[in-house]
């Protein structure tokens, strides 16, 4: 399908500690390196993942404006794992309570809400593969055990 929309900008990489997230699980003591993935995104691996992911997204223009107007794309976050020598992220999203609150005068179904929340989780994780594949670097500091069984 696709979107033909410009990129917003790039979200600020504030202080969160992932595991307050419910769907990530990462070292306490580890070093997110939020300032130099952030860098990265204004240096342009955020408007490189967002072309990518708007060349093929589901997500609607309509569903696009509201996500935008609710300021969703700025509440995005990016840290780096060390632990799974990978990015990762927690995309935003609209809680489950929409209809008994007003996020939005336009939320009228389940399918604009699960629209809006599937496309930034997809735009999150191509994000998160552009830093790793044509930004990022660094090797994982973290050395497994010499002893972990095979699964």
């Amino acid at each position: 399908m696709g979107l033909d929309v410009d990129a917003p900008a790039p979200p600020e990489l504030e202080y969160v500690d992932p595991n307050e997230y419910e769907d990530a699980s990462v070292a306490a003591d580890a070093d997110y390196r939020r300032e130099e993935l952030e860098a990265f995104l204004h240096d342009g691996a955020w408007e490189r993942a967002f072309e990518e992911w708007a060349d093929h997204a589901d997500m609607s223009e309509e569903q696009f404006r509201i996500a935008g107007e609710m300021e969703l794309f700025e509440e995005f976050d990016f840290f780096w794992d060390d632990f799974a020598d990978r990015v990762g992220y927690h995309a935003p999203g609209i809680p489950e309570d929409w209809k008994e609150r007003t996020y939005h005068t336009d939320l009228d179904s389940w399918g604009t809400v699960s629209g809006i929340n599937a496309g930034l989780t997809e735009l999150g994780q191509i994000v998160c593969e552009v830093l790793k594949d044509e930004y990022i670097d660094w090797e994982a500091d973290y050395e497994p055990p010499e002893d972990l069984p095979d699964f």
